[in-house]
């Protein structure tokens, strides 16, 4: 019988060895991959300090390139193949960017003077008077320095011609490899990842396409509008310069809450300071509603359906935080790691309280309530109160009933 037993444990030896080396195995591998992965996060890191000076641009394409990967899938399903999908998403991309951004060099190129001369023309000082009391403000310097700063900023950008269009350049290529590799990088980013995380890697990037979305395409659809709208009313209203003024306010729709009140309240703003009351009436009114409410209640619900949700002083939050912080390149990635943020803080909250109530927080693990406690459940309290004293007695059950509903859990 000991002899048998020894040859039974002398069989299982061989399975159980290969258990083991299975498991070794797999553990080695998923080392393997983890190094892997550290691996390309440094070269990552070395290849981002290295190409610093076109980070902004790197960082524009791989956004844009997500908002328009599913062009490119919808056209290979169409009988496209991926090289011409891409091909064709990618000239989708570079003319939305030269219609976004070549407006904006054009009007600083011919319309220079004009702006200038908007400015010059503002009375060198103004009277105010409150309370009786008569004040004057003198705009003379505070002219100078808007003009040298328009200036400043047409020489800069003149000067920096040459090398915008080398990043224009890099940023199309870059776009175009994008789209053609796209699903083969995102594989590649998602390989470390262990299966049982996955789904967090998938709301984020569900939430970081939907940001996306809001920031490119809902507010590119709801600025084109803004110009569709605001030139033929600063036409009507007599301006000379009236396609500059409705192409500062399409942008200025980019700048979430105020939007062109930015620009409207100056005009306005003008026209008073120059004894114009009825021109700041018009221009306020008619710009306030038109230009800067209209497009945000006829446009943006349309679109809405795929954005992110995101709260509007949130987004306000990262635009600034942003464009402070990273510059132009900040109008696009300060909202969109907001909205990342807020996302994981969501799956964080999810994943430790799952579908509790605020109040039922309030419930501590001991069975005891917090002193955050509820009027419904102090009235009960005092119920059950007057029912023991009118019987005068207590056999402790309702003592038991009460510590099983404190420490009752939602299921």
């Amino acid at each position: 019988m000991t002899t048998n037993a020894n040859d039974g444990d002398a069989a299982s030896t061989p399975r159980d060895s290969s258990r083991n080396d299975g498991d070794s195995t797999a553990g080695g591998d998923r080392t393997r991959r983890y190094v892997l992965a550290g691996f390309v996060a440094a070269l990552g890191a070395l290849t981002g300090a290295i190409l610093l000076e076109v980070l902004g641009t790197i960082l524009f394409a791989l956004t844009v390139a997500y908002v328009l990967l599913p062009v490119q899938r919808w056209l290979t399903r169409r009988g496209l193949t991926e090289w011409t999908a891409a091909v064709a998403a990618t000239v989708i991309g570079f003319v939305s960017a030269v219609t976004v951004f070549s407006p904006l060099f054009v009007t600083l190129y011919f319309r220079l003077e004009e702006v200038i001369a908007v400015v010059e023309g503002l009375p060198p000082e103004f009277s105010v008077t409150v309370l009786d009391v008569a004040y004057t403000i003198e705009t003379a310097q505070i002219q100078a320095e808007a003009v040298d700063f328009i200036q400043g900023i047409a020489v800069s950008i003149a000067s920096a011609l040459p090398v915008l269009g080398i990043k224009f350049a890099l940023f199309v290529l870059l776009l175009f490899a994008l789209l053609l590799k796209g699903d083969a990088a995102g594989r590649a980013a998602i390989a470390p990842v262990p299966h049982e995380y996955r789904d967090i890697v998938y709301a984020l990037a569900r939430r970081t396409r939907e940001t996306l979305y809001a920031i490119y395409v809902l507010q590119l659809a709801t600025a084109i509008s803004t110009l569709a709208i605001g030139y033929p009313l600063f036409w009507a209203l007599g301006y000379d310069a009236a396609f500059t003024l409705a192409l500062l306010a399409a942008i200025l729709q980019f700048v979430p809450i105020i939007g062109p009140s930015l620009l409207i309240t100056p005009i306005a703003i003008y026209h008073v300071v120059a004894g114009e009351i009825a021109a700041a009436l018009l221009v306020g009114v008619l710009g306030i509603a038109l230009v800067a409410w209209f497009p945000d209640v006829a446009v943006r619900p349309r679109l809405a359906r795929r954005s992110a949700g995101l709260p509007g002083s949130l987004y306000f939050v990262g635009f600034t935080g942003g464009l402070f912080t990273l510059g132009a390149i900040g109008i696009v990635v300060g909202p969109l790691i907001v909205a990342v943020f807020v996302e994981a803080v969501e799956l964080l909250a999810d994943e430790v309280n799952g579908d509790t109530r605020f109040g039922e927080l309030a419930t501590t693990d001991g069975g005891e309530r917090s002193e955050v406690g509820t009027e419904n459940d102090a009235d009960l309290e005092t119920a059950g109160g007057d029912d023991a004293d009118s019987d005068g007695t207590d056999d402790g059950s309702d003592g038991e009933s009460d510590r099983n509903r404190s420490v009752e859990r939602p299921k």
